[in-house]
């Protein structure tokens, strides 16, 4: 329980009052200490994002009205080709009502925004985020782990050892490969287009801000990787590893580490990875994977 406490202090005391733990000797005492800090962390996150009104000398709007605004006053479509690119993205995450269908019973409604950013190059960027604290929590666990640094060094050690080539990639709009495990639904506002405002959209895909979406992705991921033939390590289960020989006859292990959508893969046929990723993941084509390390024996 002190370990619990010390790595997930907000998890453990939310998860005391959902299940009227709170007033327990063991309890009583942290949880809502450690619920005030909570609320503390979060208004104080909200305040900084609302004062924070540039980035780079570059306006930041904090709505898609904003965005247009700041685009029509500097004659430029900046702000407007980042949300549509942003959308186009997520257009696999959304379905729109047939006129006289009703919602899905038991979906919830919950709003959408769109929290915008400037890259150190100025490129503008745009990001659709589900209200996902507007849902209530679900039954089912929604952890999801990451690799840890020890198993890192330990497979770097090993790649160099075995002189293996490694490849590091990104999967692009990871969680929106995975399918959505709540049932939300919400309202068209500008960004989906002048003739879709006020249209009613089911989300059917794993939309970052929601409470599940990050297990959803890591059973998505897993799910790919087992496919592959690749196994979980008993001691870190984001570490997967494959036996393979290489041309010259010894055997050695293919090693994949995951850590939410960046990946490591260790293997003498590393790029051949890749592309069985890119076709894997995402048979709808959203994913991209982009090569970005090299081993060096330095």
């Amino acid at each position: 329980m002190k370990d619990l406490k010390e790595s997930f202090p907000i998890q453990v005391a939310e998860y005391a009052v959902q299940h009227n733990l709170e007033n327990l000797p063991a309890f009583r005492w942290w949880v809502a200490e450690t619920l005030k800090r909570r609320t503390r962390i979060i208004k104080a996150m909200k305040t900084h994002y609302l004062k924070r009104t540039h980035k780079y000398g570059i306006q930041l709007p904090k709505s898609v009205e904003e965005a247009y605004e700041i685009d029509r006053q500097t004659g430029t479509d900046l702000w407007h080709q980042a949300i549509l690119k942003e959308m186009k993205n997520n257009t696999i995450a959304f379905r729109f009502l047939e006129e006289g269908e009703q919602t899905p019973v038991g979906s919830q409604w919950i709003p959408f925004h769109m929290i915008f950013n400037v890259k150190c190059d100025f490129t503008r960027k745009a990001r659709f985020v589900a209200g996902g604290h507007w849902t209530d929590a679900p039954a089912q666990i929604t952890y999801s782990s990451v690799v840890t640094r020890d198993s890192v060094r330990i497979t770097f050690l090993i790649t160099a050892l075995n002189d293996l080539d490694i490849l590091a990639a990104d999967v692009g709009n990871a969680y929106l490969q995975a399918p959505v495990r709540e049932k939300v639904h919400t309202t068209a506002g500008h960004e989906f287009g002048p003739i879709n405002v006020g249209k009613t959209v089911i989300v059917i895909r794993a939309m970052y801000g929601l409470k599940t979406s990050g297990a959803a992705w890591h059973a998505k991921l897993s799910e790919t990787l087992q496919s592959m033939e690749f196994k979980p390590s008993y001691a870190d289960p984001n570490v997967w590893y494959k036996p393979a020989v290489k041309h010259n006859g010894s055997e050695y292990y293919q090693y994949i580490l995951v850590y939410v959508e960046d990946i490591l893969s260790y293997s003498r046929q590393a790029n051949v990875y890749h592309d069985y990723y890119t076709k894997s993941i995402s048979p709808q084509g959203g994913s991209n994977l982009t090569k970005g390390l090299s081993r060096s024996q330095d």
